[in-house]
């Protein structure tokens, strides 16, 4: 379960090391993030490439979409997946990913959501 303040580390090549949770999309309310959902965050350490132009720069506010939690997660065939770290990818507002490689697995919830570009991006399925 993820909140406000939390930090999370970022799993593609856009550039950023660590952000900040700042606010939790999807209702009115809502205290708690899960694997899938959409999160504000603020880009707290970012990769320094002297060559390589790094697409985002420290402090800035960007979207991001949860893709593994410390906490278990559950499927329908009570099987529970239990991940290392938290990890995100960092999206445009529009909900396309800003990066072009998400580094590590995703869950397959994300193959059949609204986030398939990422799932097609990512080095596998879990």
């Amino acid at each position: 379960m993820i909140q406000t303040e939390t930090l999370l580390q970022v799993t593609d090549n856009s550039g950023a090391k660590k952000v900040k949770c700042i606010k939790i999309l999807g209702g009115f309310r809502r205290k708690f993030a899960k694997i899938g959902d959409l999160v504000i965050a603020s880009i707290r350490v970012v990769k320094q490439h002297k060559k390589k132009k790094v697409k985002v720069k420290e402090g800035e506010v960007v979207h991001a979409l949860i893709v593994r939690t410390k906490s278990k997660f559950s499927r329908q065939n009570s099987t529970q997946l239990q991940y290392q770290k938290n990890c995100v990818v960092l999206m445009t507002t529009k909900n396309k990913p800003l990066a072009t490689r998400v580094l590590g697995p995703v869950p397959k919830i994300l193959r059949h959501s609204k986030f398939m570009k990422v799932a097609a991006l990512s080095a596998g399925f879990i």
